[in-house]
């Protein structure tokens, strides 16, 4: 595994509600631990590593170094909030470049898809689960997104 997949990995623990992550590629095996020292993420080597690189130690303190800003406290908006299923990446179009699926002020019925999230490279789409005007997407495009998190409110 190189060092920019695991610095992405790293960073998606970080900003996502998950605490740990274990992956095996090939004889190789990465665990990464939320919430190690203070508030960072840990890296722990593999036991056997199946290729040599170079030590991910500083790729690991860096990230450790990272702190999340606190959100802002926002007014509460009005209406059903559409949240998100699963933590990926949001688009508002099936390609780039391509019509959003819905705006501000699109009308939609129970069922229609609203955006697509891209989990582990698989494009999900999000439907409507109520009929009625979007009043306003929360999420930007490209915008990393978590479990739970509002996207749409439909009013």
């Amino acid at each position: 595994m190189d060092l920019r997949k695991l610095k992405t990995l790293i960073d998606l623990v970080s900003e996502s509600g998950i605490c740990e992550l274990e992956i095996t590629e090939g004889d190789g095996k990465v665990r990464i631990v939320k919430g190690a020292g203070a508030g960072g993420v840990a890296y722990a080597p593999p036991t056997q590593p199946a290729y040599s690189a170079p030590a991910p130690a500083p790729v690991a303190a860096q990230a450790a170094a990272v702190t999340t800003p606190e959100p802002e406290s926002a007014p509460e908006i009005a209406g059903h909030a559409v949240k998100s299923p699963m933590v990926g990446t949001f688009y508002r179009s099936a390609q780039p470049g391509a019509e959003p699926f819905v705006k501000v002020g699109s009308s939609v019925t129970e069922g229609d898809t609203l955006c697509l999230i891209e989990a582990m490279k698989l494009l999900n789409e999000i439907d409507a689960d109520k009929t009625g005007t979007i009043k306003v997407i929360l999420v930007e495009n490209g915008q990393p997104v978590e479990y739970g998190q509002p996207l749409f409110i439909i009013e």
